[in-house]
């Protein structure tokens, strides 16, 4: 095994796995400044700063979170953000400096944009991990906040052009999981073009699957996981995923009013298929 290179912040970022047992104690002030100000410092794609992140302060709200995400954990958190993609305030800012944000000139709200934005979130919400990590904290990133995102964007007030992207919950560890295996490089790193022969990567996936097979996961300590193929497999025919994200919001505009329904039909015609730009909109409504 080729044996890495080490300093502080190369190690961090080795040793990180996800921790969902916290101690109940609170986060200083200045330590929450600073992984703050981390995310602010992460990339932006063409300086558009399109994301916003909402700290869960009331207790309440935190319930109603873990109650959306189906992990009770979550409301243990002493920090929990919520990432969105947010074209909102560059709407705003738009609006102020004479664009007419109504118009089939107004780009910020097509899908393009919105993966950028999305894109952006993550490197943010990855860079406070990794400083709120370096300090000593536990974290684990939440996608299971997407189970009902109506709900989500209803309980944080979400504004047109914003959508949830993932939660973050912060907070001094509880438990000590073991490393989660990972990929053979040779299956995810490739040189100068992808190797899509599928004998060689299941070859390599061979030892792998038997490693992953003998991982114990802390929320079921008394078995291994099953192996990386079985996971693949199961999760490739999942129907629930089609429930989640944006699919989701799309499926619960359907129940909405008739005068919510008109409010959508000044789509750009390129979009009337009611794809991202829609459901963002329709969601809120």
């Amino acid at each position: 095994m080729t044996e890495y290179m080490h300093n502080p912040t190369v190690d961090v970022l080795l040793d990180r796995r996800s921790i969902r047992a916290f101690q109940q104690e609170p986060i200083d002030p200045q330590t929450l400044t600073t992984i703050e100000a981390a995310a602010q410092h992460a990339a932006s794609s063409q300086y558009l700063n399109d994301w916003s992140a909402i700290r869960i302060l009331d207790h309440t709200l935190k319930q109603q979170i873990a109650e959306v995400g189906r992990q009770p954990y979550i409301a243990d958190a002493a920090a929990l953000y919520v990432f969105v993609l947010d074209e909102y305030r560059n709407a705003v800012i738009a609006r102020n400096s004479g664009v007419a944000v109504d118009s089939d000139e107004f780009t910020l709200n097509h899908s393009y944009r919105f993966s950028q934005a999305q894109n952006d979130a993550v490197l943010a919400l990855h860079a406070m991990e990794t400083a709120a990590e370096s300090l000593g904290l536990g974290c684990v990133i939440l996608g299971s906040i997407l189970n009902d995102v109506p709900r989500l964007i209803e309980l944080m007030k979400l504004p047109e052009y914003t959508y949830p992207v993932l939660g973050l919950a912060i907070g001094k560890p509880a438990q000590q999981p073991n490393l989660k295996p990972r990929l053979p490089r040779s299956v995810q790193f490739f040189d100068n073009a992808y190797n899509s022969d599928p004998e060689l990567m299941l070859q390599r996936m061979s030892e792998f699957n038997e490693e992953v097979h003998q991982y114990y996961d802390l929320r079921d300590a008394a078995h291994p996981v099953p192996t990386y193929d079985a996971q693949i497999a199961q999760k490739a025919v999942d129907q629930g995923v089609l429930e989640r994200g944006l699919g989701h919001a799309r499926a619960g505009v359907r129940h909405r009013t008739l005068a919510a329904h008109q409010r959508c039909r000044g789509l750009n015609p390129r979009l009337r298929e009611c794809g991202l730009r829609c459901s963002a909109r329709c969601a809120r409504m």
